[in-house]
C-alpha cells in the first residue's frame, strides 16, 4: 500500500503570463537551456522510482503529447547523419515512463484537474508535480523525499518551503507542529491567508503524495476563489478524518510560469552545464561588469 508507482502532472493552463509566447505552445514546453521544463518534471518523477504518469492537459497542449511520443522521420535524419548520441537521447526520452494523457475539459482549477485521475490512480497512493515548477535540491528529487515521509508516517505529505512572511498571501500555507527536523504534523491548510492571520510562513510547494481518499473530498469541496475547485480546500476538509504531513526540503523551487523566475533559472541551469557553463559564466560576468 505504501509504493508510490503512480503520478499526476497537471498541465492544462493556458499560461497568460507568458503571452504571446505561449499563445501556440504550451507554457510546460518553455525550454530550460535545451529541455521542456515537463521533462524535467518527469525526470524527477522517474528517478522517485515512479513508472506510471498521468498528464491532465487542455487546448493547445498537443506538443506535450508530441515531445514524449517517438518522431521516426527525425530519427530517421539523426541516423541518417550519424548524429548517434543525439539520437539516443531522442528515443530516451520516450522511454522515461509510461506516460498518459487526459483532457481537462473545463479550466476549473487545480482540484478538478486532479479529480480526472481517479480512475487511473485506482485506488493506490500517487504523487502530485505540478508540470510548471521545477524544485532543485542536494539531496535529490523532492518526490523521493516525500515519498521516504509518506512511508514513515503512512500518511498524505506535502512539500513545503519557506517564504518571506510578506508574501505569504500568494500561497497555500501551513499550521502545525514539527515531529522530527524539517517533517510537520499539519493541523490546518489555510489558502492564501492575510499577513496578520497566516499562521506561519511555510508554504505549499508544488510536489505532494497523496492516499486515494483524497478524492472523496475533492467531489465535496465547493467551488472557491474564481469559481475554481481548490485542492487546498480538499485537503483542509481531509484533515478532519486523516492525519497529514509536511517536508520543508532544502533546495530552491523555481516557477516557470514566473517570467523572472523563468531568466533566473536559465541562467543557474545553463551555468550548471558542462558543456556550456564555463563560457556562458565569463560572458555573464561580462555583461553585468558593463552594464
Amino acid at each position: 500500500m505504501f509504493r508510490i508507482n503512480k503520478a499526476v502532472i497537471p498541465a492544462a493552463g493556458f499560461g497568460i503570463r507568458f503571452l504571446p509566447a505561449t499563445k501556440s505552445q504550451p507554457k510546460e514546453m518553455l525550454p530550460i537551456v535545451d529541455k521542456p521544463t515537463i521533462q524535467y518534471v518527469v525526470e524527477e518523477a522517474v528517478e522517485a522510482g515512479i513508472t506510471d504518469i498521468l498528464m491532465i492537459i487542455g487546448k493547445g497542449k498537443r506538443a506535450i503529447e508530441e515531445h514524449f511520443d517517438r518522431n521516426m522521420e527525425l530519427e530517421y535524419q539523426l541516423e541518417e547523419k550519424k548524429q548517434y548520441e543525439l539520437l539516443e537521447e531522442i528515443r530516451s526520452i520516450t522511454q522515461l515512463a509510461d506516460i498518459h494523457f487526459i483532457w481537462q475539459k473545463e479550466l476549473s482549477g487545480l482540484g478538478d484537474a486532479i479529480r480526472y485521475a481517479r480512475h487511473h490512480v485506482n485506488n493506490e497512493p500517487f504523487a502530485i508535480l505540478l508540470g510548471d515548477t521545477l524544485i532543485d535540491s542536494s539531496f535529490g528529487s523532492v518526490t523521493r523525499q516525500l515519498i521516504e515521509v509518506f512511508r514513515k508516517y503512512k500518511g498524505s505529505v506535502v512539500a513545503l518551503e519557506e517564504v518571506d512572511r510578506e508574501m505569504v498571501s500568494r500561497y497555500g500555507i501551513i499550521d502545525g507542529s514539527e515531529v522530527e527536523e524539517n517533517v510537520f504534523k499539519v493541523s490546518d491548510f489555510i489558502e492564501k491567508p492575510s499577513v496578520e492571520e497566516s499562521p506561519s510562513n511555510l508554504a505549499i510547494a508544488s510536489r505532494y503524495i497523496f492516499t486515494p481518499d483524497i478524492f472523496n473530498y475533492l467531489q465535496r469541496v465547493q467551488p472557491g476563489k474564481n469559481n475554481e475547485i481548490q485542492l487546498t480546500d480538499a485537503m483542509h476538509l481531509m484533515l478532519q478524518d486523516h492525519q497529514m504531513y509536511g517536508l520543508k526540503f532544502d533546495g530552491i523551487r523555481y516557477d516557470i510560469g514566473n517570467k523572472l523566475d523563468f531568466l533566473k533559472t536559465n541562467v543557474i541551469y545553463g551555468s550548471k552545464r558542462e558543456d556550456l557553463g564555463a563560457d556562458f559564466l565569463v560572458w555573464l560576468k561580462q555583461f553585468v561588469d558593463n552594464q
